[in-house]
């Protein structure tokens, strides 16, 4: 990852960057490393194209594997880090003297069950044939309501599922979440919409859905009724949906609810019995779609059970498609991953087997991984870089000239009561009960769902239980929790090249340090802002402050209304202002801090011509700079909170001032917004 100087010579050379002034000292740090020079495009000028300025050459030179659905620095890294855990499953499934139900033990046997592909095929449909005979027996509205229990129990969640939450109006304390669920596409506008492209996802659709019946043993005809049913069912239930901007909107979803209303809302639903066998309190409930649970209380009453058995056996087969033999694996995959994403092949089977092992046992993954991969150095220097960050974010609450003393008082308050997570839990789950058998994957799989799905619903109606996560230490993600106000990084992300403790602090900062920023934002973006210090879903702003909020983040909405993928697909606005506020806010913020870090030390190094700020802009132009499927892109425009990488890259930083006169752009140039659009949140 060192930079190679003989490539500045041809840099250097280049008509494209004639000129450029800032291109003229060299020093090198040989402790410290900058940027990924090699990435570069020399032909695309800065000030014109930064996404492809700043990593166009390793897109170019790194087509996105066939497995793959999007590719870049930080997805490769990803895909490492699973030969890490590899090595880590690969290590512990050889051992036999582990003491049974410890992590090792765990992850062992499991990884072992997985990876026995001959076992797996030659049972075929057979692991899900007692849940497909339970539903053929059927016979009463009560046996399909206990069926519906029984399949919740193993986390397939349909027509509708609960989850553990905090309170939204009282965070400490968590309740149960009725939510909406039980649909086969991404999300309402595909059964709905009439643009050609949802119309031949449809048709793909029930064609899917067909061929799956028809690998259950349906004969063709039987298999396209019972695909047409599956669709007729699910499009009502889509009908009855919130749209995915309505679904932004944390008050949309905020429906407290107590149990008799539960019971008057959803009266053909035996609400008794599904409480007390999943051991589930009878208060403190919220439904987050009431209009949805009205749907299925109707489709209850009026559906005929025979209708009931088939859209029960699809959802079962949907939902586990991908722990069967083979058939089913590669049916899963022609539409979801080759015709939904565009990916080319599947993943191999070691990979897909990593991947389970963390979703389902992670906690006892992440054990072994951080013993292995995440060193005590790599944990203090990334506290330090939140610590940082944080207080930048601080300095610029008190700095903006938009907010009232009061308003200001109050986001000081929040931020100052922010959890950082760093790495792993301090905690970690014991998975008491869960019994693994090598001989058989899928009785592994459903005693780990069955574990998951009890230590969630244990949690309602207690006490919010603050070292508990909500992503594995191994993940290549971030996230942050407003109902917790917690921003929570694990070990995975914390990785290079997104945090490297051998590059220098312009690049952690433009990379991970944009990241940390991103997260602390979206305690203040149009979502976030709307809980306060404690979690709660409370207003805490004035009135003529969260109207100067609300048109400034408009401005972003607009911004990222006029990004394109294609002739006639744009992004929405109000889709990604979430994410897109959070960029701008993150590389913001990061920046102030890497400045401040600054303070007091000598001059950091130019690198290879790049000085410590054009660093910090191109990091995260590499470190962001994904390249995605066309198909996979429609994907994200249509449903996903995330612009797609370039515009996340271009995006925030032509609002930035500190990004126009690091490259020296002049005004009127691509990566310059004009005065007047200029968007400016935090």
């Amino acid at each position: 990852m060192k930079i190679l100087n003989w490539l500045l010579a041809a840099i250097m050379s280049s008509a494209t960057f004639a000129g450029l002034a800032w291109a003229q000292q060299i020093t090198t740090a040989p402790a410290e490393h900058g940027i990924f020079l090699s990435d570069l495009d020399t032909k695309a000028a800065p000030c014109t194209d930064f996404f492809e300025f700043a990593n166009g050459s390793w897109r170019a030179t790194n087509p996105i594997p066939p497995e793959m659905n999007r590719w870049s620095r930080r997805w490769k890294a990803d895909e490492l880090s699973k030969e890490q855990l590899k090595g880590v499953l690969d290590e512990v499934s050889k051992q036999t003297g582990a003491p049974a139900g410890s992590s090792q033990r765990l992850i062992g046997d499991y990884y072992a069950s997985c990876m026995d592909e001959a076992a797996i095929n030659k049972r075929g449909i057979e692991p899900i044939r007692p849940w497909l005979r339970q539903i053929d027996a059927m016979k009463s509205r009560a046996d399909l309501q206990n069926m519906i229990l029984e399949m919740h129990q193993y986390g397939v969640l349909v027509p509708f599922g609960i989850t553990s939450e905090p309170d939204h109006h009282d965070p400490e304390n968590v309740t149960a979440n009725v939510f909406a669920s039980g649909l086969g596409l991404p999300d309402r506008d595909y059964y709905l919409k009439p643009k050609q492209r949802f119309k031949d996802a449809r048709t793909k659709y029930i064609a899917h859905v067909q061929k799956m019946f028809e690998l259950a043993g349906y004969k063709p005809d039987e298999a396209s009724t019972a695909s047409a049913v599956v669709m007729r069912m699910e499009t009502k239930l889509a009908k009855a949906s919130l749209d995915n901007v309505a679904l932004r909107d944390p008050h949309n979803t905020d429906h407290k609810t107590s149990f008799a209303e539960l019971t008057g809302l959803v009266s053909n639903f035996e609400w008794n019995r599904y409480f007390e066998q999943q051991g589930l309190p009878k208060a403190n409930l919220n439904v987050d779609q009431p209009k949805f649970m009205q749907e299925v209380n109707r489709q209850i009453a009026e559906e005929p059970l025979t209708n009931w058995k088939t859209y029960l056996k699809w959802q079962v087969m949907n939902n586990t498609a991908a722990d069967l033999s083979d058939p089913f694996v590669n049916e899963d995959f022609a539409f979801n991953g080759a015709y939904l994403a565009g990916k080319k092949e599947i993943k191999p089977r070691w990979k897909r087997c990593v991947e389970s092992a963390d979703e389902l046992l992670g906690d006892a993954l992440g054990q072994e991984y951080v013993k292995r991969h995440f060193t005590p150095e790599a944990k203090s220097r990334a506290q330090e870089m939140v610590k940082n960050i944080l207080a930048a974010m601080g300095d610029t609450i008190r700095d903006v000239d938009w907010m009232s003393p009061e308003t200001k008082q109050k986001a000081l308050e929040k931020l100052a009561s922010i959890h950082p997570k760093v790495g792993y839990p301090d905690r970690w789950m014991d998975y008491e009960g869960v019994k693994i058998v090598r001989a058989d994957y899928f009785a592994s799989v459903l005693s780990a769902r069955r574990y998951a799905t009890k230590d969630d619903f244990s949690q309602a109606g207690k006490p919010l239980q603050r070292w508990r996560w909500g992503i594995t230490p191994p993940t290549s993600n971030a996230y942050n929790d407003p109902l917790m106000n917690e921003i929570v990084f694990p070990a995975g992300i914390l990785q290079p090249p997104t945090f490297d403790i051998t590059a220098t602090d312009a690049v952690n900062y433009g990379s991970i340090g944009v990241v940390i920023g991103h997260e602390i934002s979206h305690g203040f973006d149009d979502q976030g802002a709307q809980y306060d210090a404690k979690g709660r879903l409370e207003n805490w702003w004035t009135a003529q402050d969260k109207k100067k909020f609300e048109a400034k983040a408009q401005c972003v909405a607009d911004q990222f209304e006029s990004y394109y993928i294609g002739p006639t697909i744009h992004h929405n606005g109000k889709l990604v202002l979430e994410e897109s506020i959070g960029d701008l806010a993150g590389a913001k913020i990061s920046y102030r801090a890497f400045k401040k870090t600054q303070e007091g030390k000598p001059p950091a190094p130019t690198i290879d011509g790049f000085t410590p700020d054009q660093q910090f802009f191109i990091a995260w132009g590499q470190w962001r700079g994904d390249e995605i499927r066309p198909k996979t892109q429609r994907l994200m425009v249509q449903g996903g909170p995330h612009p797609i990488a370039k515009y996340r890259v271009i995006g925030p930083l032509s609002n930035l001032p500190e990004f126009q006169r690091a490259f020296q752009c002049k005004q009127g140039a691509a990566m310059v917004r004009p005065e007047g659009k200029r968007c400016e949140v935090w």
